[in-house]
């Protein structure tokens, strides 16, 4: 299976602007042969707290109409989409630091509320409590969101689980040691393919520089993103007896 680690940089609070980025990565990505597109933390909005606390607009349902060109692009595309914005919760409140899977058909495989928010993300958003899993061609995926991936539970509750390829949706500053202190760590500590998707540009994170991209259940680098808008691919050997 081909999987692909995605990047862009976000219009401040514009979904529709950064619907159509995704959806054309998406495009792009399946083009090249990738069955499934990773794609940063909040990635829908940009990484925007504040802004997303002074919008209620910016909260978006699983079923929201303006996500609708990303559906079409796993349509066109035959991959499906792991994309991450604010997601209204059940108790009608503070949205979810959320990430929806489309699958290939358009469909909503998962949902995944990030568990464990940082900093002034506990005043805007709600915390998940429930682990993210799905299956695509009989893999199964374990979903996680960056300040998430600091715990490594996580990662060790989803090799557990069955798990094959952990996807790490972040938003990662140019100081941050992710890259080297967590996301290899992840993968050879638990056997697991792991993918990020990153964010360029700079937002209320700090300047963020992509470098989204694999990891093997070595820790060593399978593929990087670099650090100008796009994505990078890598051929997983895993199927659906695995």
């Amino acid at each position: 299976m081909i999987v692909a680690a995605a990047q862009f940089a976000p219009v401040p609070g514009d979904i529709e602007a950064n619907v159509r980025t995704v959806a054309e990565l998406v495009r792009a990505a399946g083009a090249d042969g990738a069955r499934l597109v990773v794609l940063a933390e909040l990635a829908l909005t940009g990484y925007e707290p504040s802004l997303i606390h002074a919008d209620p607009a910016l909260a978006l349902t699983e079923d929201d109409l303006r996500l609708e060109p990303i559906r079409e692009a796993c349509r066109a595309a035959g991959a499906a989409a792991v994309v991450n914005g604010p997601v209204r919760t059940g108790d009608g409140e503070r949205p979810g630091v959320t990430t929806l899977v489309f699958g290939p058909d358009g469909a909503l495989l998962a949902r995944y509320d990030k568990q464990h928010l940082y900093g002034y993300e506990r005043e805007v958003f709600t915390a998940g409590d429930r682990d993210g899993r799905f299956a695509l061609d009989g893999v199964r995926f374990a979903l996680a969101t960056c300040y998430d991936n600091r715990f490594p539970e996580l990662a060790e509750r989803a090799a557990s689980d069955g798990c094959r390829v952990y996807l790490a949706s972040s938003v990662l500053d140019t100081e941050n040691d992710s890259f080297e202190a967590v996301y290899p760590a992840r993968a050879r500590d638990f056997g697991l393919y792991v993918v990020l998707g990153n964010t360029l540009g700079t937002n209320e994170a700090g300047a963020c520089e992509g470098r989204s991209g694999v990891w093997g259940p070595d820790g060593e680098r399978l593929a990087d993103a670099g650090t100008k808008q796009g994505y990078a691919t890598a051929e997983l050997p895993v199927g659906g007896d695995a």
